[in-house]
């Protein structure tokens, strides 16, 4: 089997292992929250951008294309997200009066999440087109990742009154829909310059998810110095496996 999707099959495990930890409501999910924003800030800083920048020199504007694909990234998911009312709801959720429309918001908010699911398994296809290293520590982080989208569409869902057994199923489809995307992307064929506007555009992704939504529910309830310390562990983490694995 190839081995992007064979990883990508890995974090099916911490997607619903996200999930049962949201059901349960445990208390330490903070740190957790904490830790995955540094761990995707370390990716997007260390090995990401690096990257990009060098795959793809073209320039419009007089500033280079990737920068400009980066923005249309973190821009869009934003956009998308205040246009169709997805909110990633975690911690912070609970004991708040937030107003979502009872089903729809949640359903619609999980299909959502599958949709960058998704796309987290292209970026992880293509990342290994490019090389091992890059591909590995892409997997790392998507680990961190698949976890917190566990727990963000069952928070989700049980705020928003649309959780019952049968959402198991659209847990499921979270979980499947990374091993597609990695199918996807492990057999299209992309120039270099190609796949840096490709990297950086979910790069934009990734820096928004962690900005807006992470990061912020990871403090929401627990606004801590341990926090803050699993963020700093998180992002210490990805360079020194960034740089191991480069080496």
């Amino acid at each position: 089997m190839n081995l992007s999707i064979s990883l990508a099959a890995v974090t099916v495990v911490a997607t619903l292992s996200g999930g049962y930890l949201a059901l349960k409501g445990k208390d330490r999910l903070h740190l957790v929250l904490g830790l995955s924003g540094g761990l995707l800030l370390g990716l997007v800083a260390f090995d990401l951008l690096p990257e990009i920048f060098v795959m793809n020199t073209s320039t419009f504007g007089g500033v280079q294309i990737v920068s400009l694909a980066l923005v249309l990234g973190f821009l869009s998911l934003h956009f998308a997200e205040k246009l169709f009312g997805s909110h990633d709801a975690t911690e912070s959720d609970y004991g708040h009066d937030h107003k979502h429309p009872v089903n729809v918001a949640g359903g619609l908010g999980a299909l959502g999440m599958a949709g960058h699911v998704f796309l987290d398994g292209v970026a992880l296809g293509i990342s290994f087109q490019v090389s091992r290293a890059l591909g590995l520590t892409v997997f790392i982080a998507l680990l961190a990742h698949a976890f917190s989208d566990g727990l963000n569409t069952v928070s989700l869902l049980i705020k928003s009154g649309a959780w019952k057994k049968s959402s198991f199923l659209l847990l499921g489809v979270d979980a499947v829909m990374r091993i597609s995307g990695a199918a996807v992307g492990s057999f299209i064929t992309l120039s270099d310059q190609s796949v840096g506007i490709y990297l950086a555009v979910f790069s934009g992704f990734v820096i928004y998810l962690a900005t807006s939504h992470i990061l912020p529910e990871a403090h929401s309830r627990h606004p801590s110095r341990l926090t803050m310390l699993a963020t700093i562990v998180g992002v210490l983490a990805m360079w020194l496996i960034v740089g191991n694995i480069g080496e």
